[in-house]
């Protein structure tokens, strides 16, 4: 197991583990905050600030405890029920841990999915109902859901809105609206919250409501173009407290789709013209905050991580991109977004410091430029965390980690599945995503494939053949900020005698 402890304008401790999760009291607290090898504070462009966002909060560490699934986790989803339950959905499993990540269990039944041909997991954070979905084949989606923290499942195998044939299917539950069909919705409540369900043919992108809490899926249809050449493949979906649901197209000007009335009608703005995006890209994210503020992160065409934020429940989006990781971050990919309060924001990425190979022949020969499709052996993706308290001011802050101790991933990440090469075996053992959520507290989990593992992280002359691993793995918040400003700064929560 890995563990980093990082300690805010003091020292970094990073120590290998075996068999446990464990903290180190030995901090040494230097008269002068210093920057530390993977630590990053930065401006809206990325470059560095002679400022801690912690200033306050100095003598306070700043960590992330990782945990080992112990099962392959590409793709992977990630929910923490109220009782403190994580999920991790990846592949055919629904795995949890009801003890901070000490141990996992699989909790699929017989009414669970046999296998996947796509997986994507989601936990209510209203009403704790955790959903199992996963594409059989491209015909439909089998769509499973628990009440009672994984002890016992419900589903059903052809869930998928009334048109098979779909892809890139993704789940996600939010509050009803008074318009289109939030009106039946809120009258005749078979549960709570409305469901949405999104996937993509070739038709382009198509969205669906359930009013029956994702049994079944009656009403809706297509919202977006041509996968082939308008976006047709998508990120996750968001919904705000104000009932507007989120979901972002691939495209090459990034884009925001939404909806005020659960489904019936969309609309689509642009922005981020200023940096693009690459290609070949991956999914771009939108989180909401307390006040339905939204923040919408991608990876633009020079490969950093950008931002444009709404505070009028998408109708508008800044069209000055904010850089949120760090220019000395050349290369990124993956990018996962939560929020909290109003302002405050957690980001996590793969990205790779290794600017000496820019400009240098890639995969095909060419000069590399960044892209990960095709780095070399010579590039390695580390896991980032990126933290700003303040994100919708003008001049916002944001204080990076570079979280894992070795590489997830060496050489190039396939983010076109019809241009994966084998290298040592396909490097698109990762797939297509991460993710980060927040539970009730503020407390950020991030779930994440890793590509390099054993021999793989343990030697330094490792290469891209080496790193062909997907274990499933975890870092959540041991000690540092909530996104919850009534909750301050929160503290490991799992019994040392148990460690």
């Amino acid at each position: 197991m890995k563990y980093v402890a990082l300690i805010i304008g003091i020292m970094m401790i990073s120590l290998p583990l075996s068999g446990c999760l464990q903290s180190s009291n030995n901090s040494f607290f230097s008269e002068e905050p210093s920057r530390i090898e993977g630590e990053f504070v930065t401006d809206s462009k990325g470059m560095p600030v002679d400022f801690t966002l912690y200033e306050s909060i100095l003598e306070m560490p700043f960590d992330f405890i990782f945990s080992n699934v112990g099962e392959d986790g590409p793709e992977p989803s990630i929910g923490i029920t109220s009782s403190g339950c994580i999920f991790f959905i990846a592949m055919e499993l629904p795995m949890r841990s009801c003890d901070h990540g000490l141990s996992w269990e699989n909790t699929r039944d017989f009414t669970q999915a046999p296998f996947t041909s796509d997986p994507y997991g989601w936990v209510d954070p209203v009403t704790d109902r955790v959903f199992n979905i996963h594409m059989m084949g491209l015909e439909s989606t089998w769509i499973g859901w628990s009440d009672n923290d994984g002890e016992s499942w419900l589903g059903n195998p052809h869930d998928s809105g009334p048109l098979p044939l779909n892809d890139h299917i993704k789940l996600a539950t939010g509050p009803w609206t008074s318009d289109g069909y939030g009106i039946p919705g809120a009258l005749t409540p078979l549960y709570d919250e409305a469901v949405y369900f999104c996937y993509n043919k070739l038709a382009g992108i198509f969205c669906y409501t359930s009013f029956d809490g994702g049994a079944t899926f009656e009403v809706g249809g297509q919202i977006y173009g041509l996968a082939t050449t308008n976006g047709g493949l998508h990120g996750a979906i968001t919904t705000a407290p104000d009932g507007t649901v989120y979901v972002t197209p691939r495209v090459a000007t990034p884009a925001v789709i939404f909806s005020k009335d659960n489904g019936l009608t969309w609309d689509t703005r642009e922005m981020g013209e200023d940096v693009g995006t690459p290609n070949p890209r991956k999914n771009s994210e939108v989180a909401t905050d307390s006040n339905s503020n939204a923040y919408h992160i991608w990876s633009g065409s020079d490969f950093g991580v950008y931002m444009s934020h709404s505070t009028d429940s998408g109708e508008s989006w800044t069209q000055d991109s904010v850089r949120i990781s760090p220019v000395e971050v050349i290369s990124t990919t993956f990018p996962q977004i939560d929020a909290g309060d109003p302002g405050r924001i957690a980001i996590t990425y793969l990205g790779s410091e290794n600017s000496s190979e820019l400009g240098l022949p890639n995969i095909d020969g060419e000069e590399w430029d960044g892209n990960p499709h095709f780095a070399t052996s010579n590039v390695s993706y580390y896991l980032y965390i990126t933290f700003s308290l303040n994100a919708l001011d003008s001049n916002p802050i944001f204080h990076t980690l570079r979280v894992s101790p070795d590489p997830v991933q060496i050489g190039s990440i396939c983010l076109n599945s019809g241009d994966c090469r084998d290298i040592g075996g396909s490097n698109r053992n990762l797939l297509d995503f991460n993710d980060l959520h927040i539970d009730r507290n503020g407390r950020v989990y991030v779930a994440f494939a890793d590509g390099c593992t054993g021999s793989c992280a343990e030697n330094s002359n490792s290469t891209a053949e080496d790193s062909r691993s997907r274990l499933g793995s975890v870092y959540y918040l041991g000690n540092g900020p909530s996104l919850f400003e009534s909750v301050g700064m929160l503290s490991e929560f799992y019994p040392q005698e148990n460690v």
